[in-house]
C-alpha cells in the first residue's frame, strides 16, 4: 500500500494521520463492475463512499482498539485511514451503484446502464 500524511483536524493540535491506498481488485461481467477494496478495520460505521463528477471515492476510517483497562506497549498496526478514486464511464449506472463492507472488505457494485433502444417517431413538417 501506498501512504501520504494528511492533517486529520483543521489545527496543527493532532498529528497527521497516514492515508492508505487500499489494495483493490476490479471484476467486470456483462451486467456491472464490482470493485473489492481490501480496508483492515473498518465496519459500516466508518466507511463512506460518494460519486461526484463520474468519479466514485470510497473512504474509510479506522480507531484505535485498545483494550480497557490496558496499556499498550508495543504495535505493529498503523492506525491511519484510507482513501482512493476512481473515474467512472458513462457505460455506469450511477443511480443503481451498491455498496456492502464485511470483515473490512468493501464491495462497490456498479451496474452498467442498459443501452437505450426504442423507435423514435418521425413527424412530417408542418406548413
Amino acid at each position: 500500500m501506498t501512504q501520504e500524511r494528511i492533517s486529520e483536524t483543521k489545527g496543527a493540535t493532532q498529528p497527521a494521520r497516514p492515508v492508505f491506498t487500499p489494495r483493490t481488485e476490479i471484476y467486470e461481467t456483462k451486467d456491472e463492475v464490482v470493485l473489492v477494496a481490501e480496508m483492515p478495520g473498518v465496519d459500516e460505521s466508518s466507511v463512506e463512499v460518494t460519486l461526484e463528477d463520474d468519479v466514485l471515492t470510497i473512504v474509510g476510517r479506522t480507531r484505535d482498539l485498545a483494550l480497557e483497562g490496558h496499556r499498550r506497549v508495543y504495535a505493529e498496526f498503523e492506525r491511519g485511514d484510507f482513501k482512493r478514486s476512481f473515474a467512472l464511464t458513462d457505460a455506469a449506472d450511477a443511480d443503481k451503484i451498491e455498496a456492502a463492507v464485511k470483515n473490512g472488505i468493501l464491495r462497490v457494485r456498479v451496474p452498467k446502464a442498459k443501452p437505450a433502444s426504442r423507435r423514435i417517431p418521425v413527424a412530417g413538417a408542418k406548413a
